[in-house]
């Protein structure tokens, strides 16, 4: 067991593999009738906290793999964050206040983002309950703000920039974080970009290149992660607002 929690590479990559399992899981438990309790029609109202717990405990268990220091660049990770998640929704927004203007049936774009975004994980099944609608809102704000920028982050910039720097001709961990190599800059990009949906493409590729840019920058994972974090603090607010759950 201290073996298996000291390898570095498996504390970097094995927090998100879990964390793609549980979202592997949500269409294999769903059964869309809206006369089932909510359990069995939208499971990811259990799985994704669910997936919050096992991924928050994994990252404790690993915790010691992890360098993210120097604390430093969490000015420009926030511009950064604003920028990058105003491009990401400017599609779907646009889309919307058109689709409004013209009373809807519109016609979207998918690969640019400029479709509606309205189906996903909608809370308000749980608006009218005062306990577990509260709750279920910050479980999924702990979710976005605090275990998906680590997960994320920890494996992208953490590991995957850095292994593919080594070439694996030496332990990644030698290299620094933020050395830049542009095959680290494609695949590392490429990776981000095709783990979201097709509707999210542009708007991760337009991400990734600014997290890529901050993390060669200020050589720090603290920055990456603070980023990160701020960026869907923001998504999670807009959604809100918003309602357009398709964002979740």
């Amino acid at each position: 067991m201290n073996n298996f929690r000291t390898n570095t590479t498996v504390a970097h990559i094995t927090p998100f593999a879990v964390f793609m399992l549980f979202i592997a899981l949500v269409p294999v438990a769903a059964i869309k009738n809206s006369a089932l309790p909510w359990w069995r029609s939208a499971p990811e109202h259990w799985v994704y906290p669910l997936q919050t717990l096992a991924c928050g405990l994994l990252i404790a268990f690993f915790w010691k793999n992890y360098t993210f220091k120097p604390s430093r660049g969490f000015v420009l990770a926030t511009i950064f964050a604003v920028v990058g998640i105003v491009a990401w929704v400017i599609p779907a927004e646009l889309y919307r206040m058109m689709d409004i203007a013209r009373g809807g049936g519109g016609k979207g774009i998918p690969l640019i983002g400029f479709v509606a975004r309205d189906e996903g994980f909608d809370p308000t099944i749980f608006e009218h309950d005062r306990f577990w609608y509260p709750l279920v809102i910050i479980m999924r704000f702990i979710r976005m703000v605090v275990v998906v920028p680590l997960v994320e982050e920890i494996l992208w910039r953490g590991w995957l920039m850095r292994w593919l720097v080594s070439n694996d001709e030496k332990p990644f961990t030698s290299v620094q974080t933020g050395t830049h190599n542009w095959k680290a800059f494609v695949i590392t990009t490429a990776a981000v970009v095709f783990v979201h949906s097709k509707e999210d493409w542009l708007g991760a590729l337009i991400f990734g290149s600014l997290m890529y840019y901050l993390c060669v920058r200020t050589r720090s994972l603290a920055a990456c992660v603070c980023m990160h974090a701020v960026a869907n603090l923001l998504l999670g607010i807009y959604v809100l607002k918003t309602r357009q759950w398709g964002f979740w």
